[in-house]
């Protein structure tokens, strides 16, 4: 009977650290989608969002009390900086944080110091959880696989790296290093590691979605919310790379352009 009790007991400690864990990630993924929704929102322009009761509607927040709290807890941590009553701006932090989920905002702001950082792990099958929870971690970095357990990126990803593997077991399997590139073609790397064209795909399918929404009978409010909902899926999968690669005429420049106009059509009416 106690053995039974047992049981219930660890099951049901289980379960609530099951449904703990479930509540933390959706807790940090709000906060991540609000922070990209806020980065495209202003930090393109440069612009602090006033949380009013339209702005809580495309940003898909109730205008209440929740919300207030909610955006003093950001600022407390850090990630968000008040102007005045209700007006907000991302904070470097929150920017720097934004990073390593959306890697496309890091060269839009930053210069790109010409280095390549190169990440190469080879963890046996019989350590499969850590090479699994490795790979998730980092899976928004910006990384792009050139021969398998062998990435690349532009983005300074080695202090993150430092701090995600330090004391812990996964160091002995993994190398990193900074890197010049000395020879081979470019386009050759973007169109194997990244997919580039393919992401150029998406983008211009991106286009296509706005225009369906803009010509649907909606509100502005709504509208720009399924605008940004589609731009954010599509930034997820954005390595970010540097223009320096890209070349000027980059399509995921011409997606900042529209959005702007788009933005800009909406919020006036």
């Amino acid at each position: 009977m106690i053995k039974g009790h047992a049981r219930l007991l660890i099951f049901t400690l289980v379960c609530f650290i099951h449904v703990c864990y479930i509540l933390y990630m959706r807790i940090k993924e709000r906060r991540t989608s609000l922070l990209i929704s806020m980065f495209i929102m202003d930090a393109l322009e440069k612009k602090p969002i006033i949380f009013d009761e339209v702005m809580c509607e495309i940003l898909d927040l109730p205008h209440n009390q929740k919300t207030r709290s909610t955006l003093r807890k950001l600022e407390k941590a850090g990630v968000i900086e008040s102007r005045a009553k209700n007006e907000y701006v991302l904070s470097a932090q929150g920017t720097e944080e934004l990073c390593l989920y959306f890697p496309y905002v890091r060269f839009l702001s930053k210069k790109w110091d010409k280095k390549w950082r190169i990440l190469s792990y080879e963890i046996p099958e019989s350590e499969r959880v850590l090479r699994d929870k490795l790979r998730r971690k980092v899976a928004t970095w910006g990384l792009g696989p050139w021969h398998r357990s062998f990435w690349i990126t532009p983005h300074p990803i080695i202090p993150a790296l430092s701090e995600l593997i330090s004391g812990k077991k996964e160091r002995a399997y993994i190398q990193a290093f900074e890197a010049d590139h000395a020879v081979g073609d470019i386009q050759v790397l973007l169109e194997k590691a990244w997919s580039i064209s393919k992401l150029e795909s998406e983008y211009r399918e991106l286009f296509r979605e706005w225009h369906k929404i803009l010509s649907q009978d909606q509100s502005p409010s709504k509208k720009l919310r399924l605008i940004i909902d589609g731009y954010v899926d599509v930034l997820k999968r954005d390595p970010g790379l540097p223009k320096e690669v890209l070349g000027p005429n980059w399509v995921g420049y011409e997606a900042i352009s529209i959005f702007k106009e788009i933005k800009t059509i909406l919020l006036s009416r």
